[in-house]
């Protein structure tokens, strides 16, 4: 993991530079991704989580060596070299059987952990923040720190070369996906620096108890809350104006940097910000798979708009029916009147509607609703009537690049999103982040 040592270094020496971290499982997503990061020459840091992919399958199906394997298939067919993409695994702990008793939860997790590690993820965030069953919601630091030292021994023993591994642990960890639940939106509380120092105290010393002072030679972040983070139908900004006071918490560790999560929706501005306040992760997802929907959202507008007799369904209506008939995924996370309901199942911030995408029904859906696309070729005035013309514009390009037009316009509104975030990373040339 030289590339996360190497930003961590550059970043505490006073560089507004931070690497990108995409967590998504979904194909176009992550191809429009790695495009945009072969194509400026930056390092893309693909994460998972895990709920999203463990020892089980996640809810992705897939197993940690199938997700390395599923994403180096993807650079090999789009010409992106693997050497552009790094492996993290978030969330690794016992969140994702918390309603299970302590004792199984962390003995799956350390097997997950174990399977990380074996398939070639090398950025390993430990969560223990969660409580397990008959546990508080959060657990704090002392228990928290001993759990994610109890699983970085599982992880240095099963690593082929354990130095080529660095660690990212923090307990003010926001839930993956952004905050959880509907109902009234509450104040974020962002962290003191005397919280992140005791973190940092908390862990070296659980690491120490296990004769793990090398590994925790190689934690390279700190997850802490700056003061961004989003909802169902709201979104907490950063406020450059605060003072920065947390960057004292790092005082005498020049190893350690933090890691920002839920990131996403931010003005384009806030990454440079938060680069120079020694976030050396920036962390982004729904805001990634929200551009999705919106691009294929606009493609079924654009087909009915030029072929008003198309026998396809409605996408929008299609994906209501698929979430009403399988409503896990959604229903405890937003509240409201049905109406409301309604809409922020296709629109919300928390974009809960990208566990829906991998469906066989909604894959095939799609896949349809770019062939009809593909087959009209509206000209470049009816396009704009639901793309921006700097979409349009790289789409265009993309086009030429051998994409077909519907993928073209999706892969460009996702990187339009992503743009802001690649722009300061390292490494390779600058990016146009016109909107």
């Amino acid at each position: 993991m030289k590339a996360l040592e190497e930003v961590v270094r550059r970043n505490r020496a006073g560089e507004a530079v931070a690497l990108t971290a995409v967590c998504s499982a979904h194909p176009d997503v992550l191809s429009a991704s790695l495009l945009l990061a072969g194509e400026a020459g930056k390092t893309l840091l693909v994460e998972s989580t895990s709920n999203q992919v463990n020892q089980f399958g996640g809810y992705t199906g897939m197993q940690p060596a199938d997700f390395v394997g599923f994403v180096h298939r993807l650079c090999d067919r789009l010409a992106v070299g693997r050497d552009h993409v790094l492996f993290g695994g978030d969330h690794l702990g016992p969140q994702a059987w918390r309603a299970e008793d302590a004792a199984s939860a962390m003995a799956k997790a350390r097997d997950m952990a174990r399977a990380y590690v074996e398939a070639g993820f090398s950025k390993i965030h430990l969560d223990c923040s969660e409580g397990c069953r008959g546990e508080p919601a959060q657990v704090g630091d002392e228990l928290a720190a001993g759990r994610a030292a109890d699983l970085a021994e599982v992880c240095e023993a099963a690593a082929a070369d354990a130095s080529a591994i660095s660690y990212v642990v923090g307990t003010e960890v926001p839930p993956p996906g952004g905050a959880r639940g509907g109902g009234t939106h509450q104040p974020i509380e962002v962290t003191t620096p005397a919280r992140a120092a005791a973190t940092l105290d908390r862990h070296e010393a659980a690491f120490r108890a296990r004769g793990l002072e090398a590994a925790f030679r190689r934690v390279a972040g700190l997850v802490v809350q700056p003061g961004v983070e989003f909802g169902p139908d709201h979104v907490d900004l950063f406020d450059p104006s605060v003072p920065d006071e947390l960057s004292s918490a790092l005082a005498g560790r020049p190893g350690i940097a933090f890691e920002a999560h839920s990131t996403d929706y931010q003005p384009d501005t806030v990454f440079a910000e938060l680069a120079r306040r020694h976030f050396a992760v920036l962390k982004v997802g729904p805001a990634l798979t929200f551009a999705y929907r919106r691009a294929a959202y606009a493609l079924d507008a654009l087909v009915r708009l030029c072929r008003p007799a198309t026998p396809l369904r409605p996408l929008p209506q299609f994906m209501d029916e698929l979430m009403l008939s399988y409503p896990d995924h959604w229903r405890a996370h937003y509240s409201g009147t049905e109406d409301a309901v309604a809409l922020l199942r296709h629109f919300g911030y928390a974009d809960r509607i990208r566990y829906y995408w991998a469906r066989p029904e909604a894959a095939a859906a799609v896949a349809d609703l770019e062939a009809a696309f593909d087959a009209l070729r509206p000209a470049d005035p009816v396009v704009l009537q639901h793309f921006s013309r700097h979409v349009a514009e790289r789409a265009q390009a993309l086009r030429e690049a051998g994409h077909s037009p519907a993928k073209s316009l999706i892969f460009a509104e996702v990187q339009s999103a992503l743009a802001p975030y690649l722009a300061v990373a390292p490494g390779g040339q600058g990016l146009d982040q016109g909107r």
